[in-house]
């Protein structure tokens, strides 16, 4: 949409809101099961929210969802990169088991650009195919990432609903070598990003999270008069790189352009949690959230968040690409302000979702804990922890495995050489010797173990020749043997690209006349340089 055409339909969902939201009843129905909605933000770190001690203090909404919920200071993603991280969120299993990494290098974080042949496999059962068990209504609101080619998207893996992108919104781009992202309304394209959807790469402003809100609002209003409990997966990209606000939001932060998504987020959850507030389903409606991966600091500082005071950020396996920012929040149940510092990670929202709602866990290996007796545990700032270990992989490659505060390194590695000298670098201002490095280093034998809780910046590797060591050491390894002799990983999806693959002709795309002539189909196994 043009910015125009974009104002108007915000402008006319409002009013027709409006209009409807005056004939509500006070009284909501009574669902015999929650309501679940899950925001996912894209590259947000775990330093960006006030709560955490950013100091420009400009996520007033987030910090009174903490004030009011649960804080989790140690909870972690799947992965640290943005489509393995959403394929183990639907389906509760680290990327290695459900099939999102490659095996064309050793350690290669892979993700789904246009090009990609695979997507999320037909053998793995997804979060809300399994709440239908309960008769939830299901929508995704945003960026989906776990395949663009028609098996692959949302309504074809229990999804009732969607608005948003297949893909990430790169761009923009000439048509005859590579099509701008389409953006659907349930399964087919209604324009792409850059043309009915504008993003402008010089100003940053784009209305497309004013979008995503508008949705969210509209399918909660509707579910709320229905009897049938709904699952929301809200997932705005804004915060990734090229990042962007709308024009309200442009130029307010003292944080530059990032810091304005970081706001406009923040005042959209805002306006979800008064949302249901109103609707008087706050109560009977679960929310968390939290984020796809760290800040991708290689892009910053301009287009990037902060990890606090972790090492690194996104792609990498340090605590900076894989530590996120999570509160869960719902009055009457979760006590406020409350700290839980379980080892909790997204694939826990898998299992923890299922129990809530009732619903039995499928006959195959999960990843993810039930955290519900952390949730509603009613002792604020519980510390009866559930003593598990967190998992970091990185491609095929198991990394690094945290076991209370400890955490070892298995393998180390940021990006290349020829990366860094290029001007990428996965860890600007932080480099530790020894540690990130820049071929990857194998440390299997001896691995690196840091103290988390004295040493959360991983700067200073606990001697081998102490005691504490060698404790620790009995301890985490036969965690990681009893890990490596059950892992069964799945076929690798991540490994074929095709120009043919790329979105030239999405369903939809006759009645917009936005059809594109792609080439013959050419794959390749793709090249992941980090």
């Amino acid at each position: 949409m043009t910015r125009a055409a974009m104002d108007t339909f915000i402008k006319s969902f409002t009013i027709i809101s409006f209009l409807t939201y005056g004939c509500v009843s006070a009284t909501p129905v009574k669902a015999s099961t929650p309501n679940i909605i899950i925001m996912l933000m894209d590259d947000m770190g775990w330093g960006d929210l006030g709560v955490f001690g950013q100091p420009s203090k400009e996520t007033p909404n987030l910090d009174k969802m903490a004030a009011q919920g649960m804080l989790f200071p140690n909870f972690y993603t799947a992965n640290p990169l943005c489509s393995p991280s959403r394929a183990s969120l639907l389906t509760g299993r680290l990327p290695v088991r459900n099939g999102f990494y490659t095996t064309n290098g050793h350690a290669r974080n892979a993700y789904t650009p246009q090009e990609m042949v695979g997507g999320i496999s037909s053998d793995e059962i997804l979060l809300p195919r399994l709440l239908k068990k309960k008769g939830y209504v299901s929508k995704i609101v945003g960026k989906w990432h776990l395949g663009h080619r028609p098996k692959f998207l949302p309504l074809e893996h229990g999804f009732d609903q969607w608005f948003g992108a297949p893909n990430c919104h790169f761009g923009p781009y000439n048509s005859s070598k590579r099509p701008n992202v389409p953006v659907y309304n349930n399964s087919e394209m209604v324009g792409r990003y850059y043309e009915e959807f504008q993003i402008n790469r010089k100003t940053g402003e784009s209305n497309l999270t004013q979008l995503y809100l508008q949705e969210a609002l509209g399918f909660i209003h509707q579910q709320s008069l229905s009897s049938k409990p709904f699952f929301l997966y809200w997932a705005p990209d804004s915060t990734h790189s090229p990042v962007y606000a709308s024009q309200r939001f442009l130029g307010r932060s003292r944080r530059g352009r990032y810091g304005d998504a970081v706001m406009e987020i923040d005042d959209s959850v805002g306006q979800i949690l008064s949302w249901l507030s109103t609707l008087g389903i706050e109560q009977n409606t679960f929310v968390f959230f939290t984020s796809d991966n760290g800040a991708a600091v290689m892009s910053g500082p301009n287009e990037s968040g902060s990890n606090g005071p972790f090492l690194c950020g996104k792609e990498t396996t340090f605590e900076g690409g894989m530590r996120e920012p999570a509160v869960a929040w719902w009055p009457g149940h979760i006590p406020g302000a409350s700290v839980s510092f379980q080892l909790s990670s997204l694939m826990d929202l898998f299992s923890t979702s299922l129990s809530l709602a009732g619903v039995s866990p499928p006959n195959r290996t999960l990843d993810g804990l039930d955290l519900t007796p952390v949730l509603l545990n009613s002792h604020p700032n519980n510390t009866s922890l559930t003593d598990r270990p967190i998992f970091y992989y990185r491609g095929n490659q198991l990394m690094a495995v945290r076991l209370g505060p400890y955490k070892a390194h298995y393998w180390t590695w940021s990006n290349s050489l020829e990366e860094f000298e290029s001007g990428i670098n996965f860890c600007p201002g932080q480099e530790v010797p020894g540690v990130t490095t820049h071929v990857q280093k194998e440390h299997t034998m001896q691995p690196l173990i840091f103290h988390l809780g004295r040493d959360p910046g991983e700067k200073y590797p606990i001697s081998v020749l102490s005691m504490e060591y060698q404790t620790v050491l009995r301890r985490i390894a036969p965690v990681v043997k009893q890990h490596l002799d059950s892992l069964v990983p799945a076929a690798p999806q991540l490994n074929m690209c095709d120009l043919a693959a790329m979105n030239w002709a999405p369903a939809g795309c006759e009645k917009l006349g936005k059809c594109l002539k792609g080439p013959e189909s050419l794959p390749w196994k793709c090249e992941w340089p980090h």
